[in-house]
C-alpha cells in the first residue's frame, strides 16, 4: 500500500517528523515488528540494524608488575531491543552505523588497559575469565549509555612481546611437563618394549604350539592315512572271515540238514526195514511154531485117519489069518458077531500102540528152527 512501511525483523523503524504520541522528548516514532503508515512529504523514515557487531581490539597493556602485554580480544555486541536504546543508538549511529565497532572497540580497550593494570602477568595468564568479566563489568554502563549491550567478550591471545617473562614463566611447568612427558615417554618405551618381548614370546610360544600342533595334525593325518592304508585289506580280511563264517554256518546247517536228511532217507527207512524184518521174522517165526504144531496136530490126524483107513486092512489081514484057521464059531451069528468084535478090538488095540510109539518118537524129536520150517538158510 503507498505509504505503508514495515521494517525487517533485525530492523528499528525511526519516523520522524510530526508529534511523537506519549513521547516529550524523542526526536522520533520507534517502530519494530509491525509496520506503520508513512505520509508522504510530512514524515521521514530511517531503519537502524539491530544485528550483531563485532569489534575487535589488540591493546599494548602494561600489568601491575610493569610488564608491557599486547592483549587481543573480540566484543560481540548489537543496538539494545528496548526503545530508549533504539533511541540513545538511533541519535549517535544512523548517519553512520560503522562508528559502532569502532567506539565500542575504544571503549573497551580503555577498560581493558585499566583492568590489566591492576592484576599481574600470572593472574592474567591463569585468570583470564576473570579479566573479561571485569572488563564487561566496567564497560556496561557506558555502553548502555550509547544504547549498545554486550552479547560476550573473549581474551584471543596475550603475549609479553619476546621479553621472555611469559616463557620464563612457564619454563618449570614446562620442565615438568617435560619431565613428565619424558617419564611417560620412558614409560611408553618400556611398555612398548615389555609389550615387543611379550608379543616375541607369545609369538614364539605361538609358533611352538603351531609347530606342536602341526606335528600332531601331521602324526594323525599319517595315522589315518595308515589306517586308511590298511583298511582295505583289513576290511577284505574281515569280510573274508565272515564270509568263512557265513560259509561255515551254512556247511553246518546244510550238514544238519543232510544229516537230519539221511536219518529221513536211510537211517529211519533201515530202522523201519530192520523193524520190518524183525516183525517179519517174528511173525515167521510164529508162523512156524503155528505152523509145527498144526504139523504136528496134521501129522497125528493123519496118522489116526491112516491108521484108521489102515484099520479095515489090518482087520482084513487079521481075518486073512484067521481063513486058514480051524475056528468053530459055536454061538452062531452071535458067535460070528463076537469074533467079529475081537478082530476089530484087536485092530484098535494096535493103533493105541502105534499112537503111543509115535509120542514118544514126538517127545524125543527137537523142533527146528523158524528158518529151517521155512526153508530160508539161517
Amino acid at each position: 500500500m503507498f505509504g505503508y512501511r514495515v521494517p525487517a525483523p533485525d530492523q528499528a523503524m525511526l519516523i520522524s517528523g510530526g508529534k511523537i504520541k506519549g513521547a516529550t522528548d524523542a526526536p522520533f516514532r520507534v517502530v519494530t515488528g509491525h509496520g506503520a503508515f508513512i505520509m508522504p512529504f510530512f514524515r521521514k523514515v530511517r531503519f537502524l540494524s539491530l544485528s550483531m557487531v563485532e569489534a575487535e581490539i589488540a591493546e599494548t597493556c602494561v600489568t601491575k608488575q610493569a610488564i608491557a602485554l599486547n592483549v587481543r580480544a573480540v566484543i560481540a555486541f548489537k543496538v539494545g531491543n528496548d526503545t530508549e536504546s533504539i533511541i540513545n543508538a538511533g541519535q549517535r549511529f544512523l548517519s553512520d552505523q560503522s562508528q559502532m565497532s569502532v567506539l565500542t572497540g575504544r571503549i573497551f580497550a580503555g577498560h581493558l588497559r585499566s583492568i590489566v593494570g591492576s592484576m599481574t602477568v600470572e593472574e592474567i595468564i591463569t585468570e583470564r575469565q576473570k579479566l573479561a568479566m571485569e572488563v564487561l563489568d566496567g564497560s556496561a554502563a557506558e555502553m548502555a549509555k550509547i544504547g549498545l549491550t554486550i552479547d560476550s567478550l573473549q581474551i584471543q591471545s596475550i603475549d609479553d612481546m619476546k621479553l621472555g617473562y611469559i616463557a620464563a614463566m612457564a619454563a618449570p611447568h614446562n620442565a615438568a611437563i617435560q619431565r613428565e612427558a619424558q617419564i611417560a615417554q620412558a614409560q611408553a618405551d618400556q611398555a612398548a618394549a615389555e609389550a615387543a618381548q611379550e608379543s616375541q614370546r607369545k609369538q614364539a610360544e605361538y609358533s611352538r604350539q603351531t609347530f606342536i600342533v602341526q606335528a600332531q595334525y601331521k602324526a594323525e593325518v599319517d595315522k589315518a592315512q595308515a589306517e586308511a592304508a590298511q583298511a582295505g585289506p583289513l576290511a577284505e580280511a574281515m569280510a573274508q572271515r565272515e564270509v568263512i563264517a557265513a560259509r561255515t554256518e551254512l556247511a553246518e546247517r546244510e550238514a544238519t540238514l543232510r544229516e537230519q536228511q539221511l536219518v529221513a532217507e536211510v537211517v529211519k527207512p533201515a530202522q523201519a526195514e530192520a523193524e520190518k524184518v524183525r516183525l517179519l521174522a517174528r511173525a515167521d517165526a510164529e508162523a512156524m511154531e503155528i505152523q509145527a504144531a498144526a504139523a504136528s496136530s496134521n501129522n497125528r490126524v493123519a496118522l489116526d485117519q491112516l491108521i484108521i483107513e489102515q484099520l479095515p486092512k489090518i482087520v482084513q489081514e487079521a481075518a486073512r489069518g484067521l481063513a486058514g484057521a480051524n475056528v468053530n464059531i459055536i454061538n452062531g451069528a452071535d458067535g460070528l458077531g463076537e469074533m467079529a468084535a475081537g478082530l476089530v478090538g484087536q485092530g484098535l488095540a494096535i493103533l493105541d500102540s502105534v499112537k503111543r510109539g509115535l509120542a514118544g518118537t514126538e517127545s524125543n524129536t527137537e523142533t527146528p528152527p523158524p528158518d529151517q520150517i521155512s526153508g530160508k538158510p539161517a
